[in-house]
């Protein structure tokens, strides 16, 4: 395991575990868009259970590199379904919000 992969994977497991706290503490900047989106509000403790039980994932990962994978794609799975619902909702100017925390997330899968 290379110090990158180690760095990486620590800053995803941080963006994506500051995102479920934000959902869980629902925080307006987190929560609005969601709804805008057309999110129902019962959706948000899942969603924010799936973000914190990935970035929980990719830190065990570190130890047990099939769970930090399997985090991994988790994850990308979450980032990749958050930007298809903001595109079918039309505000585009905001996806590049999931695509900032996906970065990280691809680059530790890439790296393991």
């Amino acid at each position: 395991m290379s110090v990158a992969h180690t760095v990486v994977t620590v800053v995803a497991a941080v963006m994506a575990g500051f995102s479920a706290y934000s959902v869980f503490a629902r925080a307006e900047w987190a929560v609005k868009p969601m709804a805008d989106y057309g999110v129902p509000a019962s959706w948000t403790p899942w969603l924010g259970t799936a973000k914190a039980a990935g970035a929980v994932g990719l830190l065990v990962g570190l130890a047990v590199p099939a769970v930090g994978v399997a985090a991994a794609i988790g994850l990308v799975l979450y980032f990749a379904g958050a930007v298809i619902t903001v595109v079918r909702a039309r505000w585009f100017s905001h996806v590049p919000f999931p695509l900032v925390y996906a970065a990280p997330v691809v680059a530790a899968l890439v790296l393991s």
